[in-house]
């Protein structure tokens, strides 16, 4: 299974924690972050990694992505 790193900024600690909540019910494989300081870290299947991209965008954040092996 080939995994992604996303790194995403958001304008405010409540984007983020949508974000989580979001990306959580897409059965990301992790999420966390500095939710406070609008920060967020997932891993995700590379089959995911669009689709959460995307869903970070339309919250108003910006995703940074890495791939992991």
């Amino acid at each position: 299974m080939s995994t992604i790193e996303i790194q995403a900024a958001f304008p405010s600690e409540y984007a983020a924690q949508e974000a989580l909540h979001k990306l959580q019910s897409l059965r990301v494989i992790e999420v966390g972050g500095l939710l406070e300081h609008g920060r967020l870290n997932a891993t995700v299947d590379k089959a995911l990694s669009e689709r959460a991209v995307r869903l970070i965008e339309q919250i108003g954040g910006q995703a940074s992505v890495e791939a992991l092996f």
